[in-house]
């Protein structure tokens, strides 16, 4: 029994060298050329810092990382409160329904990059069919430009929100309905439960689900490139357009455009850590 055991872990062992492998080739090596490229002089040769120092001091990076920061941070914020009052929503109906919903939600989480894109511009584009809608009943108020920070903001949110639901969802059932029903007995309000027991139990959820939707929206590409194609400046336009190159690529920046990118987003898992922790020694 024992060798036949040796030889199934064996046998596990190769069978998985194809998907290490996979990782090293799509993932690891990748990454570590990018690295490498992001010090390097333009053309290749000699450790420099001043494709840093290019991304960080030049307007038109600078202001590519701070529009992505803050577009990120506004979507993912506006999204996560959406999710959680949805979410929670899903839970007062019948199983059936809520799966027919969680559904739809996984469906929504799909439908992004150009489609999106394509399917806003016919909505709610200057000649969409929202738009002009609006405009014939008279209701202007509603009608937003598509081709602002503003209107690529609302897009953000549309693909956040299906997200934020399907990763808060399960927190949601560790509210127990005893809670509830102690709470209630006890005389405390709604509004009470919610704010000394039900959002603290939820917290860690959240964090964990904003910071994912932050990482989403700042890496996202396509939708952003296929709306506003280069008229907005983002981190990810940024980098593709230095990489692929209108006249000639400039690999060296866009790396180490990518490399603060990634830098952004571990900081952003730190501080959610840092969060996670500070709720559980609250709790």
């Amino acid at each position: 029994m024992a060798g036949r055991s040796a030889n199934s872990y064996k046998i596990m062992y190769v069978l998985l060298v194809p998907f290490f492998l996979w990782i090293f080739a799509f993932l690891f090596l990748p990454a570590f050329s990018m690295f490498y490229s992001s010090f390097q002089n333009e053309g290749g040769g000699g450790f420099t810092l001043d494709q840093y120092v290019k991304a960080l001091t030049n307007p038109l990076y600078s202001k590519a990382i701070g529009n992505s920061v803050l577009l990120s941070l506004v979507s993912s914020f506006v999204g996560i409160i959406i999710a959680v009052i949805a979410a929670y929503s899903f839970t007062t109906f019948s199983s059936r329904i809520r799966d027919r919903l969680l559904n739809v939600s996984n469906i929504m989480t799909n439908f992004a990059g150009v489609p999106l894109a394509f399917a806003f511009m016919i909505l709610f584009g200057t000649n969409g069919m929202m738009t002009l809608l609006f405009q014939k009943l008279g209701l202007s108020f509603l009608v937003f430009d598509l081709y602002t920070w503003s209107g690529l903001a609302w897009v953000y949110i549309y693909f956040q929100v299906p997200m934020g639901i399907l990763l808060i969802y399960p927190s949601l059932y560790a509210i127990r309905t005893e809670w509830k029903e102690a709470s209630s007995l006890l005389g405390a309000s709604t509004w009470q439960f919610w704010r000394r027991i039900g959002i603290p139990v939820l917290l860690p959820g959240i964090a964990g689900t904003f910071s994912v939707l932050f990482a989403n929206s700042m890496g996202a590409y396509a939708t952003a490139y296929a709306l506003a194609l280069r008229n907005f400046n983002l981190l990810p336009i940024q980098i593709g357009g230095l990489v692929s190159g209108d006249i000639f690529p400039r690999q060296e920046l866009g790396s180490a455009l990518a490399v603060i990118l990634f830098l952004i987003l571990v900081i952003a898992m730190l501080v959610n850590e840092k969060m996670l922790q500070l709720t559980r020694k609250e709790r």
